[in-house]
């Protein structure tokens, strides 16, 4: 019997042997990875299924597979991430010597490509430039500089990168965080001076100089370390002089990492800096879709609870995340036909403050502007002019001023990239007709009312 039938069939016997709520939450979405003789490799959706099979169906595992097998396997549960992880080793040749095979670690994660990277307003020139640089690796935007708060996809780009040049290419990748660049080599200066730390050294050396492509996240963790940056930089000229491309990810600008070299700084700015801001509603949105898309709720996921978690992790993909496995994890437990509002707000209240649910938001002020004029958030971001577009405009942007503590720049990006000063003329423009104009006032009462 070929091994997924076997799986198949162990599924079936599980399913007789316990509810169909339990099977549903536990066993429906087990995926086979491999089979041998000794060992059984499973795929889970989420870690909390380790931790219950493990825990509470384990005998029920072993003995409903040795009644079929008459074998007894150990069995390996993996979620998805931890696999990739678990097999991303690559046998590459050694450059100096053809015949001889080494392992290679990318440290990639293979399951962070372009492919399922959300693009919207907030991200595009960052997301083009990556492809750009993908495709033509240490020839143009070199190094390739991208910043933005914590949160906001920097490293799920720099992998998609990454993943990209390595299976279209024979390139030698690395990706490394500044902090783990930082504590090897703290190491490395702690051995005593001798032939075991000269052999430290040039593996420290021949590790981060001899690849094709170096990407380092998190390089403002190099800001307390002197030392390190010394070492990074030489690293830096190695690779720039050599024609290898270089990717850095910062929290913050190049300007502003004030206790960074200048000498590193500059240099940061050499290629290309591009900044990842915050997704707005609508790319949060999406970004919700497309991570509940290979899941068991894909289907039964009103688009009210979409609006409820975009709502509710205004600002940080990683909040998305965790919101969505609270989700999934609940929604095991009780097996809902359908997740309505109701039910995301009772699974994910320990996830979401729905007092900042409540809060007004640029995104939720464009939205009730846009339904009170029948018009799309997209026309309020669009250049048209006509009056049926822009008097809203003037009005959402008057509201998102007096509604919320964001910055004219903050509320000038999310209307389509404007300049400030086009906000502050529109702001202007809205409170000297307020003055008296009666009709106006009475929109704006009515508009704040269903914010």
């Amino acid at each position: 019997m070929k091994t997924h039938e076997l799986f198949k069939q162990f599924l079936q016997e599980i399913e007789n042997e316990v509810s169909p709520a339990t099977y549903t939450a536990w066993f429906h979405d087990l995926e086979l990875i491999s089979m041998d003789d000794k060992e059984i490799t499973i795929k889970v959706p989420l870690p909390v299924h380790k931790q219950i099979l493990k825990t509470t169906y384990l005998d029920l595992i072993d003995n409903t597979m040795f009644s079929l097998t008459g074998i007894n396997y150990d069995f390996k549960f993996y979620t998805e991430d931890e696999y990739n992880d678990k097999i991303n080793i690559e046998a590459v040749k050694d450059e100096n010597n053809d015949s001889q095979i080494i392992s290679w670690n990318t440290n990639l994660k293979p399951n962070l490509n372009f492919d399922n990277y959300v693009v919207g307003e907030s991200n595009r020139l960052a997301f083009i430039s990556a492809m750009n640089v993908a495709q033509s690796p240490g020839t143009i935007r070199n190094p390739l500089f991208i910043y933005g708060k914590s949160g906001t996809g920097k490293t799920h780009l720099m992998n998609a990168i990454g993943n990209y040049i390595k299976d279209h290419s024979k390139k030698r990748v690395l990706y490394t965080t500044s902090g783990d660049f930082r504590d090897e080599y703290v190491d490395m200066s702690k051995l005593d001076k001798g032939k075991d730390a000269i052999e430290y050294a040039n593996n420290f050396k021949n590790k981060y100089r001899n690849v094709d492509v170096l990407i380092i996240d998190d390089i403002q963790l190099l800001v307390d370390s002197p030392m390190t940056q010394q070492e990074f930089f030489h690293t830096f000229e190695a690779l720039h002089q050599a024609n290898k491309q270089i990717i850095i990810s910062s929290d913050r600008s190049p300007d502003d990492l004030k206790k960074i070299e200048e000498r590193l700084r500059s240099r940061f700015k050499w290629g290309l800096p591009v900044d990842i801001h915050p997704p707005d509603f609508e790319l949060r949105c999406e970004i919700i879709k497309q991570k509940i898309q290979n899941t068991s709720i894909k289907d039964r996921v009103s688009k009210d609870v979409i609006e409820y978690i975009a709502n509710g992790c205004p600002s940080d993909i990683r909040h998305i995340e965790g919101t969505i496995n609270r989700l999934l994890v609940y929604t095991a437990l009780y097996t809902p036909e359908y997740i309505d509002l109701d039910f995301a707000i009772e699974a994910c209240k320990d996830s979401i403050d729905n007092n900042i649910y409540q809060e007004n938001t640029i995104s939720h002020i464009q939205k009730v502007v846009a339904d009170f004029y029948k018009i799309t958030i997209e026309d309020l971001k669009s250049k048209k002019r006509s009056n049926n577009i822009a008097w809203p405009r003037h009005i959402a942007m008057y509201l998102c001023r007096v509604e919320t503590e964001e910055n004219l720049v903050k509320i000038g990006f999310e209307f389509g990239g404007r300049d400030h000063s086009t906000v502050v003329a529109s702001c202007e423009k809205i409170k000297e007709e307020l003055q008296h104009n009666e009709t106006l006032n009475n929109t704006i009462k009515e508009i704040k009312s269903k914010l």
